[in-house]
């Protein structure tokens, strides 16, 4: 949701900067490539955080097939 909040502010400020001309237009480009930017590296810490609970999760049981295994 606060991506495509991000997004839409980005794209707001993009159609004021360019109807001000062409060196406001790449002003407007930066600013929506750094959003972008912004919102991958917000999907690249999510999908490390739920890859490090999947590994914690792995864990877990292989500490308990390893405990079943030994008895």
């Amino acid at each position: 949701m606060s991506k495509s909040i991000a997004l839409s502010l980005v794209l707001a400020a993009s159609l004021g900067l360019a109807a001000c001309g062409s060196h406001t237009e790449n002003a407007a480009n930066n600013a929506a490539n750094a959003a972008e930017n912004a919102s991958n590296a917000a999907d690249n810490a999510m999908n490390a955080a739920m890859n490090a609970a999947d590994n914690a999760a792995n864990a877990a049981s292989n500490a308990t097939n390893n405990v079943a295994n030994a008895m």
